[in-house]
């Protein structure tokens, strides 16, 4: 039997009376939200598809949006200022020590100097910092660089002042070179995990902008890689990036792109970590000409993510990317690296350091280089030997 509610006797004029207002209220809510829903089957279909493109243009400009965001912010890890700003360059300004242009070199690969002349510059940032190992490393290094015409070497020292030892060094070898003194910021020196070398880059950089150098190929050489020769030639006629692989990398023992038919698609690297451009800092070289193009590019105070943030900052793209050392199948660069050492302390008698013998010089070279250093009271006895027997100094300088 039908519900009272609903039913309604017939009047004297055979129609049935009307509902309550309540129950007409609901029956026009429902006859006007169905009024919303497509009737037909296939208008429906076309009302789901219109509102799954609209949820995918929500989205895709929501991740834009993101994108933006965190490029601008470096990807979550601290400000703006941390990241990109050139602000922090007032933290720790970076001091003009030495420049010279004049390469003095006569012959460059059993070929006078003149021949080369018509080459475009390479310019050498090597970032470094003082240690037991640095002036050997460095000396490993230039005579390297001195096999590369058209180059001039920046030498960016992570240190508060000038070291007139580098300057003795780097003088030797002909090459053009700037020295720079580029201490690291000081909010950064207690850090678990250190920038190391981001400061002296963004030196170089700054030296390149205040010098309005505008033509040539920028390229990061750490004092401690092993180069190929080859890398020169092949990274001087870059247009905008070059890319290559870089041996010795983490846990795949290479980090590099990845070609196909003649194009970069992609990168392989055991640490990805987010990165859009997951590559070391050897394994790129920049168009100076192109980057004048953007004069914000910058490098972060964020270990891991240096050349992830810097290639992001100069505005590259995949399809901007030149690959060399044969499509990126030679290894012409080699992440080498030197265990390092505490600086050590002989215990020698200051009175032994004259002239008597070669000692006082040695030692004098050895501090400078902030290899080791003499004192009287610090560090193993200093010992002679002859014919297999240990004396004391004072028998044999006495």
């Amino acid at each position: 039997m039908p519900s009272t509610a609903l039913y309604r006797p017939l009047e004297s004029n055979g129609t049935r009376p009307l509902q309550t207002s309540t129950l007409r209220t609901s029956s026009y809510a429902g006859s006007k939200g169905r009024s919303f829903w497509p009737k037909t089957a296939s208008s429906r279909r076309l009302f789901v598809c219109a509102l799954i493109l609209m949820t995918l243009l929500v989205y895709a400009v929501w991740c834009a949006v993101i994108n933006n965001s965190d490029d601008s912010r470096g990807g979550g890890y601290g400000s703006t200022t941390d990241l990109l700003d050139n602000k922090l360059a007032n933290e720790s300004p970076s001091t003009l020590c030495t420049e010279l242009f004049n390469d003095t070199r006569l012959y460059i690969q059993d070929r006078p100097r003149q021949e080369w002349a018509n080459l475009s510059t390479i310019y050498f940032v090597t970032p470094t910092y003082p240690r037991r190992e640095q002036v050997p490393e460095l000396t490993r290094l230039a005579y390297t660089l001195m096999h590369v015409p058209r180059l001039h070497w920046i030498v960016a020292n992570d240190h508060n002042g000038c070291n007139p030892y580098l300057d003795t060094l780097l003088n030797r070898f002909g090459i053009p070179y700037t020295h720079l003194a580029s201490p690291m910021p000081q909010r950064y020196h207690k850090a678990e995990s250190k920038p190391r070398g981001v400061a002296n880059r963004r030196a170089a950089m700054q030296w390149l902008r205040q010098h309005n150098i505008t033509t040539g190929v920028l390229y990061f050489g750490d004092d401690d890689n092993t180069y190929d020769l080859k890398l020169f030639s092949e990274i001087r006629d870059t247009k905008h990036v070059s890319m290559f692989p870089v041996g010795l990398i983490a846990n795949y023992g290479i980090s590099g792109p990845v070609v196909r038919k003649g194009k970069v698609i992609g990168f392989l690297d055991s640490w990805v970590a987010g990165r859009r451009w997951p590559v070391d800092m050897a394994g790129f070289a920049v168009s100076l000409a192109y980057m004048a193009e953007r004069p914000n590019a910058t490098m972060p105070y964020k270990p891991g993510y240096e050349e992830d943030y810097f290639l992001r900052s100069i505005g590259l793209t995949l399809e901007m990317i030149e690959p060399k050392g044969n499509n990126c199948t030679e290894i012409l660069v080699w992440h080498t690296q030197t265990k390092n050492h505490e600086r050590t302390m002989v215990k020698l008698n200051h009175e032994y350091l004259d002239d008597r013998s070669n000692l006082g010089a040695l030692f004098k070279a050895l501090t400078d280089m902030g290899v080791s250093g003499a004192s009287d009271s610090e560090g193993q006895k200093a010992i002679i030997s002859k014919n297999g027997k240990a004396k004391a100094l004072g028998y044999f300088l006495s």
